[in-house]
């Protein structure tokens, strides 16, 4: 079975990628076979898991079927990636072996609990809906006490979602007179440290204004369920009564054996046009490793796979038609850092400037809730 375009991963990433470029070649009068490949056919949207975990959103509103994409001219497959051959230009799947003369991965990050001992146990995994509805659960009926929000390991997806995971545990919380504190605890030396240390410290001193503990520099080592501890690698043991955390993150396993991850694991690409060491291969999202100033890297977030998407789309379309590529990624993005109580606040920049991300926070208010909101309702929307 062989295809024009093949894309792995029904995330944010593959979904724009995939429905651009069948909507573009059918335009061109060039209709190819566009196949998007995933092992579960429910697109999850993450930015509404933190919703999820407030109450202020089900789990049915924050997902979609992937089959809906038949209707653009995107043809699924519904099974396990076994092997990128790069050599022979052909993808296998538990059931099929799939060639292709342009390939995307987009197979994002994957999460994994069972790298840091005692995580499976004891946290509600605050980047996974199960885990959400659980922390959900455990916010509504908690009466006190001392709830961490606790990032494992980095790198890992979205900067700004531990420090929403606390503003918004604080503001359920509080409207419930619960008399319990909230903390943060991370291997950063400061909130969201991609962008800048003028955010992170504005980020801080907001995390300030609700009393919420920010400890930085935290490498932890392993949890103790039992004891409900924390044990970081200085011997420091801190309890708990509420455990929210942000699992370790890797490469997805196909993506380390193909050859195309580098000494992380995460797939080197041309900044600009998202292109691998490999000819007629992509990689989009969560999956790249982009260095830029400042010796970091490109922070992984749904803002930068789906521009990365439409350029990828852009590319091959344009190969496909026999002209000279010209759109490029250009390193810009933003995210909303939501706040609880109907408030929220909006970061923007430049990532790839020369001297380092050019990042400004804007002063949180109502309207960037509300336009989060919005925006939340145009994705699910248009794409599905």
């Amino acid at each position: 079975m062989a295809a024009d375009v093949v894309v792995l991963g029904g995330g944010t990433g593959g979904v724009v990628v995939a429905t651009s470029l069948a909507r573009r070649l059918r335009r061109l009068g060039r209709p190819g076979r566009v196949v998007l490949v995933d092992r579960d056919l429910t697109y999850r949207f993450a930015p509404s898991f933190l919703w999820v975990m407030a109450g202020a959103r089900r789990p049915e509103q924050v997902t979609a079927d992937l089959r809906r994409l038949r209707r653009r001219g995107v043809e699924l497959l519904q099974d396990e990636v076994v092997e990128v051959d790069l050599d022979r230009r052909v993808v296998r799947t538990t059931g099929e072996a799939l060639g292709y003369r342009w390939l995307v991965l987009a197979l994002g990050a994957e999460t994994v609990p069972g790298a840091l001992p005692g995580f499976t146990e004891a946290a509600c995994d605050v980047y996974a809906l199960e885990g959400a509805e659980r922390a959900a659960r455990a916010l509504a009926e908690l009466r006190g006490g001392r709830v961490v929000v606790l990032v494992s390991r980095l790198p890992y997806k979205c900067p700004a979602a531990p420090y929403e995971a606390a503003f918004l545990a604080e503001a359920v919380l509080r409207r419930r007179g619960a008399r319990a504190s909230v903390e943060v605890y991370t291997p950063e030396p400061f909130p969201m440290p991609t962008a800048g240390p003028e955010v992170g410290a504005a980020v801080q001193a907001m995390l300030a204004r609700r009393g919420i503990g920010f400890s930085p520099g935290r490498s932890v080592e392993r949890i103790e369920p039992a004891a409900r501890e924390l044990v970081f690698a200085d011997g420091e043991r801190v309890p708990f009564d509420l455990l929210l955390g942000i699992p370790p993150h890797r490469a997805p396993e196909v993506v380390r054996a193909s050859g195309l991850g580098g000494e992380t694991g995460f797939v080197p690409v041309d900044r600009s046009t998202l292109l691998t060491s490999t000819e007629g291969v992509f990689a989009i999202g969560d999956v790249t490793a982009i260095p830029i100033a400042g010796g970091r890297f490109l922070p992984k977030a749904g803002v930068f796979a789906h521009a990365q998407a439409e350029v990828v789309a852009r590319r091959i379309a344009d190969e496909a038609r026999g002209r000279r590529p010209t759109a490029v990624f250009d390193g810009r993005g933003s995210c909303f850092v939501e706040m609880g109580d109907g408030v929220a606040a909006f970061a923007t920049g430049d990532f790839y400037a020369e001297e380092g991300p050019r990042v400004r926070l804007r002063r949180a208010g109502r309207h960037w809730h509300l336009a989060k909101v919005a925006f939340e309702r145009y994705w699910l929307r248009r794409w599905f």
